[in-house]
């Protein structure tokens, strides 16, 4: 759907996208995170064609947009909707014709800019206010007009741009509730930029971790946490957990579900291993569960757990003070 290959741009010789390659596919949601000023809402409006880059290609559906001219770039871009952090509504217009704002532009009969405006106004729940002025709305609802207005051309596209930054979360679940309606109704694929992972969390498929200016990791959202890659603990900050001298460290990885009286009784009964569980981080992503396990054993012990975990097909990260297993320090 969206193919990215070896894209750069700079601004006055100052590069701030670098060899960015990234593979969205047909009506998904896609995470796309990173720290202020890392390139990500830059890498969104490249995509439209908003934005211009040096080098590499972008090829949306097929087609190549730095072969565009001018009036096809305006053309392509009716098939890409795009919402905004402020919302982007004009105050003077009603909520309705905020609404029909895009079809008016592209010439569309009277009576069908009205029909489906108040048909997507029923879809985002504002059927009641489609003569309400923006100033009358709470930020949710403006935010929901805007996702109205950007569904009016029917779009293959809806990028969102910290499309919930501005809103409380409360209102940030129903907005995220209302894409994946949108999503899963209108088969729309979806980009979400943002700095907020629980966003991400709520109702992402995949995701891509922006920083430095390149994509430090990508993948299934779930997987990526369980994974944790160094872009993401820079992202959330997480502290990092010391072995204290003579013992060691078991995170178990956990998915769809936690780990049996059975498989821990078996440390016991089966390897005759003493433990503690120290720490869990189990999380609910958009359709799955994941997270981590942490057990603190003897350092003499970790091997012989280690197999047994794999044995049981339990994935597992193992460390002991001072070692460095699987490229770790003695912290996970």
């Amino acid at each position: 759907m969206i193919q990215i290959q070896n894209l750069y741009k700079a601004y006055n010789g100052v590069p701030v996208l670098d060899t960015i390659n990234l593979n969205i596919r047909r009506s998904e949601i896609f995470g796309i995170v990173g720290q202020s000023g890392a390139g990500k809402s830059t890498l969104l409006r490249c995509i439209n064609g908003l934005e211009s880059f040096d080098n590499g290609q972008i090829v949306v559906n097929g087609t190549n947009i730095s072969l565009l001219s001018e009036k096809e770039l305006s053309s392509f871009r009716r098939k890409i909707g795009m919402i905004f952090q402020n919302f982007a509504l004009l105050n003077r217009r009603t909520v309705i014709d905020n609404v029909m704002l895009p079809m008016e532009c592209w010439h569309y009969p009277k009576e069908a800019r009205r029909k489906k405006a108040q048909e997507l106004l029923e879809l985002v729940g504002l059927a009641d206010k489609t003569m309400a002025m923006p100033h009358e709305l709470s930020g949710g609802q403006k935010q929901r007009v805007a996702i109205a207005r950007a569904l009016t051309l029917e779009p293959d596209i809806l990028l969102c741009d910290e499309a919930t930054s501005a809103l409380d979360p409360a209102i940030t679940k129903s907005i995220l509730e209302l894409l994946a309606d949108v999503n899963r109704q209108l088969g729309i694929t979806v980009v979400i930029v943002t700095h907020d992972m629980a966003v991400i969390k709520a109702v992402c498929n995949r995701m891509a971790i922006v920083s430095d200016k390149r994509i430090a990791a990508m993948g299934d959202v779930a997987d990526t946490f369980l994974d944790e890659p160094p872009s993401l603990l820079a992202l959330l900050g997480k502290k990092e957990l010391v072995v204290p001298p003579g013992q060691a460290i078991l995170k178990l990885s956990l998915r769809d579900g936690g780990i049996d009286q059975a498989f821990l009784h078996g440390f016991v009964s089966e390897l005759k291993l003493d433990f503690t569980i120290i720490a869990a981080d189990v999380e609910q992503f958009y359709g799955t569960s994941a997270g981590h396990l942490y057990l603190r054993l003897d350092a003499a012990n970790l091997e012989q757990a280690r197999v047994y975990c794999l044995s049981k097909g339990m994935a597992c990260t193992a460390v002991a003070a001072g070692g460095r297993p699987g490229g770790n320090d003695d912290v996970l």
